[in-house]
């Protein structure tokens, strides 16, 4: 954790016989994703908590790449909390994935947050209907270092579609969803919590398709890669889209360091669990940030910190969740 400008000099100013400024907190960095997704804005709901109800800290959400990056940060200490996808989180934990060779084993969590659904966007007049549609055209597969590109990938092989069969583009949210409405790519991926700004916004200017996979196709992606869930979308979630349709689904959870203290863990998680009320005022995704959807959802052992509080609910705590 690094020591804020507020308290370079601490020592000096003692020395000299003034008093350290009773104000002077210590920042923490929160580690998010790009403005178009629901990272960003949790974590400044998340960073207001903090600010707010835990004492002698202040936070400030920070625009990133988003899941794989997010592991990095938390392992260089550049970050001090993170959000990151379950699969993304576990590869990190155990170096695996896109972590091959690099395993982090310092990544602890303290709460799974929401689930993201991963969208398959499209135009309507595209004449993309499916999966297989995809061959061939210009996917956007998400940002570099984003667990939205970790995703699409698992689902394209699981279905035997390489990016050899496509022209794939490494664009975030916003960058996506402007390439469709301007005839630049053919189709994107989002992974993300529903619903999200960047496909709001397109789907209020262009007739829009969210691609379903088949029964198949779900039941594939579920074996590659276990953290995979079906969930629903809802009908009327956005413009145009009146029909529920079953969508891959995957957590998302906020981790920290193991070297973060017991306190601060501690303080954060029961900061942010009796005041989540105001979390879910930023974004409805937070009405999923439970306990039981923690103890449920979470892929790598819990902050000791962490588990402290969620004992303190009469919470039993799974084995495979201790450190």
């Amino acid at each position: 954790m690094r020591a804020p400008k507020a308290l370079i000099g601490t020592a000096a100013l003692i020395a000299l016989g003034f008093a350290a400024p009773a104000t002077a907190q210590t920042q923490l960095s929160i580690a998010t994703g790009g403005t178009g997704g629901v990272y960003y804005p949790m974590g400044g709901g998340l960073a207001e908590v903090i600010n707010n109800h835990v004492e002698g800290y202040s936070a400030t959400a920070e625009v990133t790449g988003a899941s794989v990056e997010n592991m990095g940060l938390i392992a260089t200490g550049d970050a001090d909390l993170a959000i990151g996808l379950a699969d993304t989180v576990a590869q990190a934990y155990e170096g695996t994935g896109r972590f091959e060779g690099q395993q982090l084993p310092m990544v602890r969590g303290l709460a799974s947050l929401y689930a993201n659904m991963i969208h398959i966007v499209a135009l309507a007049d595209s004449g993309i209907t499916s999966l297989d549609d995809l061959r061939g055209k210009r996917v956007s597969i998400g940002a570099p270092g984003s667990g939205t590109e970790v995703n699409t990938a698992a689902i394209l092989e699981a279905n035997g579609i390489s990016y050899d069969d496509i022209e794939e583009q490494r664009l975030n949210f916003n960058e996506t969803a402007d390439a469709l409405a301007n005839g630049d790519i053919d189709a994107g991926f989002w992974s993300v919590g529903a619903p999200t700004s960047s496909i709001l916004n397109l789907s209020t200017t262009q007739d829009i398709v969210i691609i379903a996979l088949t029964e198949e196709q779900l039941a594939a992606a579920r074996e590659a890669d276990a953290t995979f869930a079906v969930t629903t979308l809802p009908g009327g979630t956005y413009t145009g889209v009146d029909e529920d349709i079953s969508v891959l689904g995957i957590p998302n959870v906020l981790t920290v360091s193991s070297e973060m203290s017991d306190d601060l863990a501690y303080a954060i998680t029961s900061s942010m669990f009796e005041n989540i009320a105001e979390l879910q005022a930023v974004h409805p995704a937070a009405n999923q940030t439970t306990v039981e959807f923690t103890l449920d959802a979470t892929p790598v052992p819990l902050h000791p910190g962490a588990i402290r509080y969620f004992e303190e609910t009469g919470a039993e705590i799974p084995d495979r969740l201790r450190p």
